[in-house]
């Protein structure tokens, strides 16, 4: 059991890196809206953002609509435009440290479709089609 004064600190870090991945992930969405000029970077969505808990390490979520080819030719536009990101954020957000931008690509679209499939196909059975 906590203290009531730890408790407090420790759910208001929690909030505060939920405030700032949101907002990253907010920038940067806009920024490869808007800013990055990357081919490479065509259909990518920025699904989350998650900090590390002394505010370090952003790791960002993206998915990517196409092929395994435009998956990979998308997440070495976003290696290459990491640093343009990186000084872009640091004139937005107003933080002691800007963390240090790690892309990773979100699987959880395609499982989640997957896992939709096999659904449909058990729903079906195999009398029922």
């Amino acid at each position: 059991m906590c203290r009531p004064r730890s408790c407090t600190l420790g759910t208001m870090a929690g909030e505060r890196r939920k405030r700032v991945g949101v907002r990253i992930r907010e920038e940067i969405s806009e920024l490869l809206l808007r800013k990055v000029r990357d081919p490479r970077i065509g259909f990518v969505s920025i699904t989350d953002v998650d900090l590390s808990p002394d505010l370090r390490v952003a790791r960002v979520f993206y998915s990517v609509l196409g092929s395994e080819q435009e998956r990979s030719q998308a997440a070495s536009g976003l290696q290459s435009a990491r640093g343009f990101i990186k000084r872009e954020l640091a004139t937005r957000l107003r933080l002691k440290f800007m963390p240090e931008i790690l892309f990773t690509l979100d699987t959880s679209l395609e499982q989640g479709d997957r896992m939709d499939r096999i659904f449909r196909e058990l729903e079906q059975g195999p009398g029922n089609e």
